[in-house]
């Protein structure tokens, strides 16, 4: 609501409508912009907002003393994006690539908004899709624009990977090195594990990421305010680089060494000023948790346009208009999985083709170039990027039930290409 500025029906119909989500009760306050969640009226939890952060629950900290927290924000860009050429602005030349078949990549866009059958609720919300750099498709469902503001969930990894990344370029961070943890003492075995591990999944922490139930990564989110520091107290389970375990842990101590070496006097402007700015994404916001820390694991908004022009950074190999605002390597790095990782499946913060898990003798996006990777969050948050096709489709919407179709949505997309 107070980010996306979606009314309370709406979110209480779509997001809120599914069960488990009916067990429980909402409660807006407008007037000091808060909600209120219980669950047959116990698990009381409350998420506060706050301008240019968006909102932050309640945890391990008052609510008046959360409140007084002091944030150092990026001012925003002054210049209006409607007069300013894609991708660095809004404004879409009327040009179309010969070598796109616009009636058949219609086609495809179409499909991704038709549920496919009755008790489906594929609930896309938006589709963009970028060629060679131009933004060649663009839909949206009722209620969504191109203005629309909306939660990418998971591909905040994607994101962190990237303030990683800049500041390996700027010399404050080597990936090799073991990670900068003070509560780890000398001989534990814990300090073994480096930032590349962080990146790759591969740290060996025994952090479940089991959203069904009580598990490392709900009592990550929903009850700790440093939610940090309570994974750094996640014990070892396997010896670092050897076991690929996808855990939101891992991005959010990323976060706080992105914390630790930038300071808080620059650490909440970081991502505004090193990077969304630098590319026009005029939208894009973390949250913080209780502690102060951007939850770089799950809690980032932008509007489908800016989360394209993240994806377009990657596509063209870190660089932005002759700057190359990632290390020259980083992009290759980010989709190179690591040997500890059996399905190949998942490099820095982003997902590969690899292998599916569930089959693991069948390769994913079977229809799909080897070279796809992509920024993935709950619910089918997407960024997927192509470079031998030169192709960033993003795709946002709500489907809890499995019913989008990855591999055959990027499929009909490609067949468009006729080079």
């Amino acid at each position: 609501m107070f980010v996306s500025g979606r009314s309370e029906t709406d979110v209480k119909h779509e997001e809120l409508g599914d069960f488990p989500f009916t067990l429980g009760s909402y409660e807006v306050n407008a007037l000091d912009s808060s909600v209120t969640g219980r669950v047959w009226g116990m698990a009381k939890r409350k998420a506060i907002f706050r301008k240019g952060l968006g909102c932050t629950l309640v945890n391990d900290i008052d609510e008046s003393t959360l409140k007084q927290q002091v944030f150092h924000l990026a001012p925003h860009l002054k210049d209006n994006p409607d007069s300013i050429p894609w991708p660095d602005g809004d404004l879409i030349a009327d040009s179309f690539p010969a070598s796109i078949d616009r009636s058949i990549l219609n086609k495809a866009v179409d499909l991704a908004f038709i549920e496919p059958g009755m008790g489906k609720k594929r609930r896309t919300r938006a589709v963009v899709v970028v060629y060679d750099g131009k933004l060649v498709a663009e839909k949206y469902a009722p209620g969504y624009d191109q203005h629309s503001i909306m939660h990418g969930w998971s591909i905040a990894k994607s994101f962190v990977s990237a303030f990683i990344g800049i500041l390996v370029k700027d010399g404050k961070l080597n990936v090799k090195e073991p990670i900068p943890i003070t509560a780890w003492k000398d001989n534990d075995p814990r300090r073994q594990i480096t930032l590349e591990h962080l990146l790759q999944q591969t740290s060996g922490l025994d952090f479940r990421e089991d959203y069904t139930g009580y598990s490392e990564v709900t009592n990550m989110l929903f009850n700790k305010g440093d939610m940090a520091a309570y994974t750094e107290t996640i014990k070892l389970k396997h010896k670092p680089g050897t076991v690929f375990n996808y855990s939101s842990g891992n991005s959010n101590i990323l976060s706080e060494i992105v914390r630790q070496r930038v300071g808080d006097a620059d650490y909440y402007s970081f991502p505004s000023t090193r990077l969304f700015q630098k590319i026009g994404m005029r939208s894009a916001m973390l949250e913080p948790d209780a502690a102060g820390t951007l939850v770089a694991s799950s809690y980032v908004f932008a509007t489908a346009r800016d989360y394209a022009r993240f994806g377009l950074l990657y596509c063209n190999n870190g660089k932005w208009n002759n700057e190359q605002i990632l290390p020259e390597n980083w992009v290759l790095e980010s989709h190179t999985p690591p040997d500890g990782n059996i399905y190949k499946n998942y490099g820095y913060q982003f997902w590969l083709k690899g292998l599916d898990h569930h089959y693991p003798h069948h390769p994913n996006f079977p229809d799909v170039p080897n070279d796809l990777y992509y920024a993935d969050g709950y619910a089918y948050q997407d960024i997927y990027v192509i470079p031998s096709k030169k192709l960033v489709v993003v795709r946002l919407g709500l489907t809890l039930d499995r019913s989008f179709d990855e591999n055959g949505f990027l499929r009909d997309i490609l067949n468009s290409i006729k080079d």
